[in-house]
């Protein structure tokens, strides 16, 4: 008898590993279908709760709402929400949190905070004027980027590669590239014919330096044999930069990509509240200027998904050109 219930106690026990996973698969499984009802409360929250003030746009938000609760339920349907259920969720109770908090309640001072109605009016009222912000910002962030990541590059290999050229760029490398580009700000201005090209030089120096040395700590790094056996086959030096210490310094090319896009979206913002008349940090210095604070907000909600895609691209292009390291990427 005691053999048969310590037996019946093992299985037991055995049973219970597989009861927690099964509930949580199943709590997995659930909190898809939970994303949609949580924009619904918030629909429903905007819509019949009152509001402490004169807020445009009300019921337009709660439709918004309720929309995005019935495109989330859609993609539940077809198991498409799985991985983004719970951010889904998050965002949804943290939007009606703050609609009761501010347009329902009027818990934080006006009008340095705004209501998601006051957002979403600005993104239906002035959509133009943001959208040619954004057009500005994106020219600027473009070619500046650009160059910095071309001369970059270049000035890296050259030294990895040449001990003349690192002798002579080396000192100029080490005397200006740490340096801040915004405390560079007000000598650019003199020193360049418009605001525009001192900003361009600017970005071009900010993103350029962290390329640069990475791009050198990569070449520096290849295995010597990789040149022995390319030189063993006839190649010349063309070919050993751009087929050999090239590709096998990409990884910490792309690092320094990053890191230079990172101090581009700095002097980018930076110029433009001072010097570049146009673009979104110009956009938000007018807004906090006339205290237009939900245009400043929408500004840097816009921003921060320019950022986020730029991002998000550097990676695909990452990915796409790295993939023969593919197993070895870590980040």
């Amino acid at each position: 008898m005691n053999g048969e219930t310590t037996q019946a106690i093992g299985s037991v026990a055995e049973d219970r590993p597989h009861v927690r996973a099964n509930a949580h698969i199943s709590s997995r499984a659930l909190l898809p279908w939970v994303a949609g009802p949580a924009w619904f409360v918030a629909a429903l929250l905007t819509w019949r709760w009152p509001d402490a003030d004169d807020f445009p746009d009300t019921d337009i938000l709660a439709g918004v709402f309720a929309g995005i609760g019935v495109a989330l339920l859609a993609a539940a349907a077809v198991r498409r929400l799985s991985a983004r259920g719970p951010w889904m969720i998050a965002l949804g109770l943290g939007l009606a949190a703050w609609e009761v908090a501010q347009a329902k309640l009027l818990l934080l001072p006006r009008p340095f905070f705004g209501t998601p109605q006051d957002l979403l009016d600005v993104f239906l009222t002035d959509w133009k004027r943001l959208g040619d912000s954004l057009l500005h910002s994106l020219g600027l962030l473009a070619v500046g980027y650009a160059t910095g990541a071309t001369l970059g590059i270049a000035t890296g290999l050259g030294l990895g590669r040449s001990r003349r050229f690192r002798y002579w760029a080396l000192p100029f490398v080490r005397l200006i590239g740490p340096l801040p580009p915004v405390a560079l700000l007000p000598l650019a201005m003199v020193l360049f014919p418009s605001n525009w090209l001192a900003s361009e030089a600017l970005m071009t120096l900010g993103s350029g330096f962290p390329i640069t040395v990475l791009t050198w700590s990569g070449v520096a790094a290849v295995d010597p044999a990789y040149y022995d056996v390319a030189r063993t086959m006839g190649a010349r030096d063309r070919f050993l930069v751009l087929r050999v210490a090239l590709p096998a310094a990409m990884p910490q090319i792309f690092v320094g990509l990053f890191m230079g896009l990172g101090m581009s979206f700095v002097v980018l913002v930076v110029a433009e509240m001072l010097g570049v008349k146009s673009g979104l940090g110009f956009y938000m210095q007018w807004a906090q200027g006339w205290a237009a604070y939900p245009n400043m907000y929408a500004a840097l909600l816009v921003m921060s998904l320019m950022c986020t895609g730029l991002v998000t691209i550097l990676f695909k292009v990452r990915d796409r050109i790295l993939g023969w390291q593919k197993d070895g990427l870590k980040w």
